[in-house]
């Protein structure tokens, strides 16, 4: 199937139609059968029109994936950049996150590591800045 504007000459309308082949429009147009919707006339012919590509499934999966790939890259560097900046201290997150918060003398440094919702949650209510982040596997490429 290929959708077509069509324009008529007398009074200027410009309707779509859809039509099994492009030569299914030849020869409709050569037999006389197309008409303007407006005007009833058979002085018609077809206008400029941009394909539509967007709204192919294809094209659709392909959107998908490219914003797929993107939030994941996001998400890789956001990574990247809390293993260079901030220290590792693992399943001793929340007792670590304590012991800089209520430590006043020792300068604040950022740490990352696991903790439940529960003890995120408890260290809020504390007052201590905490925050769950996405944590992607690297990519084995």
């Amino acid at each position: 199937m290929i959708k077509y504007l069509l324009k008529c000459k007398d009074c200027e309308q410009e309707f779509e139609s859809w039509f099994s082949t492009s030569d299914e429009y030849d020869r409709l147009l050569k037999l006389k059968l197309l008409n303007c919707q407006a005007c009833e006339s058979i002085n018609v012919e077809k206008s400029l029109m941009s394909p539509n590509l967007l709204n192919t499934k294809k094209n659709e999966n392909l959107q998908e994936i490219k914003k797929y790939k993107e939030v994941r890259k996001k998400l890789s560097d956001y990574k990247k950049f809390v293993k260079d900046n901030f220290e590792y201290v693992g399943e001793n997150f929340t007792y670590k996150a304590r012991s800089i918060h209520y430590d006043k003398k020792k300068p604040k440094k950022g740490i990352y590591g696991s903790a439940s919702l529960k003890d995120v949650k408890e260290l809020r209510e504390e007052g201590i800045e905490t925050d769950i982040i996405p944590w992607i596997e690297d990519d084995k490429n």
